[in-house]
Parts: structure tokens; C-alpha cells; sequence
């Protein structure tokens, strides 16, 4: 099926890897005019032109999701340049592990302020430019199975993705009451394979010799925790988020989609 989200406007945070790299190149692939934002500008500014080189429509914009006023900028940018918008992926995000006893307090707050902050931001100042076209529109929070369940070395992460889940849950009822056609869902991520690992288990890319690479680690983690036997890769959560975002989610709002090949069941 291809025009899943033809015309439709997306801007999706930390889009120049991982997760958010796929998210924006599968919604362009599907007809989205994307808006890719994040910190790593050589990267966005590169996965833009791909975007366009392989016939889709994209732009890059510099955007610390920590900052309100950049938050207001981005959207006002959005307004200027396309006149509405119909998807948020909220999925710029970071993880720091460790004891909670050695955890540095400015660690903690820095991981909240991405996390959590940002995701409140992206919807506080996105759901009004949603709401002007009369068409309603879909948020995606990326949260992640350590928002259903705790892990011994990610008390920090776990809060906040944990606080992801429930914000989403709460502005989901908030727009449903508002009958404003804006559906509001989380999205799960288990095992998958992304450069978020690199500072959480200390890996590294292949042929990086200071550090385990990442590919071996996952996978002897996903062989055992996993009950597909494996890891997932940003393709698959792209898949998902499409789904959220197209029409064939219409009736989906406050839920939790996760993807994580049972992780989380056991």
C-alpha cells in the first residue's frame, strides 16, 4: 500500500539517527512532507537531501527539544512553510545507566529535560497548529519498555519514559474531550538496534576498538531476554509509527504499541 500519509505533514524529532532516521524516511516513503529535526545538523542536513534525492519531501531543521523557544520557533517555521501540521513523532531522547546511588543529579535532570520536558513541549506546542485545519491529527510519543517495567541500572530512563506513557495516556483523554480529532499514542520499543546503546551498555560501532561492538551485545542480550530470539532493528518501530500516524489507526488513541518480540511479557 503506498500514499499511507500522502500530503500530510510530519516533523519528527531527532530524526538524523536511529529510530527517528527511519521514522522520517518511512513516512516520506509513504507521501509525508517531513520535517526531521535534531542537534547532529551534518546528519539531518544529509538525510534530508537522501529524502529528496529518493523522491520524497524533506527539510532539516536545528532544534534542542529542551528549549521552549526553539519549540515555538520549529512550529512557527512549520506554519510559515507548509500551513499545518498532522503528525508529531516525539522521539528525540537519551539514556544514561547506572546505580541510582552514583547517578549525578544535573545526569538526572538532563536525561528528564530531553525525555520528558521535550515530549510535553512538542505536544503543548504542536496540538494548536493541529487543531486550526480541522482535520485533527496523530501524536506519537516514543517511549520504551522501560516505561512498563524497571530495569536495576535505568532508574533514571524508566521515570522517564514511564512519564511519557501516562503524559500520553492524560493529553489523549484531554483531546478526546475536546473532540478535536487528535489521537495520542506511545509507542514501546524493546531490544532495538540504535546508537542509544552505546552510552547505556557502553558499545560501540563496528571496528571501534575501544568498546564492544553493539551488534554482538544486542544480540547475545536479545537471545537470551527475547522470545522471538532476537533484536529489532529502527525499521521495524518506523512500521509502527507509520501505522499510528496513517488513517488505519483512526480509532487508536491513549494506547501503547509495543514492539519488542515479547521482551516485555516475560
Amino acid at each position: 500500500m503506498a500514499g499511507r500519509v500522502q500530503g500530510k505533514v510530519a516533523l519528527v524529532t531527532g530524526g538524523s539517527s536511529g529510530i527517528g532516521r527511519a521514522c522520517a524516511e518511512r513516512l516520506a516513503q509513504e507521501g509525508a512532507i517531513v520535517v526531521l529535526t535534531d542537534l547532529q545538523d551534518e546528519k539531518g542536513q544529509a538525510l534530508a537531501a537522501e529524502i529528496e534525492a529518493n523522491g520524497g519531501k524533506a527539510q532539516y531543521r536545528h532544534q534542542d527539544v529542551t528549549s521552549e523557544q526553539e519549540w515555538i520557533d520549529t512550529v512557527a517555521a512549520i506554519k510559515a512553510d507548509h500551513g499545518r501540521l498532522d503528525i508529531l513523532v516525539n522521539n528525540a531522547g537519551i539514556g544514561i545507566s547506572g546505580s541510582v546511588l552514583d547517578m549525578a543529579l544535573s545526569d538526572f535532570q538532563r536525561q528528564v529535560a530531553i525525555n520528558l520536558d521535550g515530549v510535553f513541549l512538542g505536544v503543548k506546542h504542536s496540538i494548536p497548529l493541529m487543531r486550526a485545519s480541522g482535520e485533527g491529527g496523530s501524536i506519537i510519543n516514543m517511549s520504551s519498555v522501560a516505561g512498563l517495567k524497571g530495569s536495576a541500572i535505568l532508574a533514571g530512563y524508566c521515570a522517564t519514559k514511564g512519564g511519557v506513557r501516562l503524559f500520553t495516556k492524560a493529553v489523549a483523554m484531554e483531546c478526546g474531550n475536546a473532540k478535536d480529532g487528535i489521537r495520542v499514542n506511545s509507542v514501546h520499543p524493546g531490544i532495538i538496534e540504535t546508537p542509544i546503546w552505546d552510552d547505556i551498555i557502553g558499545t560501540g560501532e563496528a571496528g571501534d576498538n575501544a568498546r564492544p561492538p553493539r551488534a554482538q551485545v544486542l544480540d547475545a542480550m536479545s537471545a537470551e531476554a527475547v522470545p522471538l530470539g532476537g533484536k529489532g532493528y529502527p525499521l521495524d518501530i518506523a512500521n509502527g509509527v507509520l501505522w499510528l500516524a496513517s488513517e488505519e489507526s483512526r480509532y487508536v488513541t491513549g494506547a501503547e504499541l509495543v514492539i519488542d518480540g515479547g521482551l516485555s511479557v516475560k
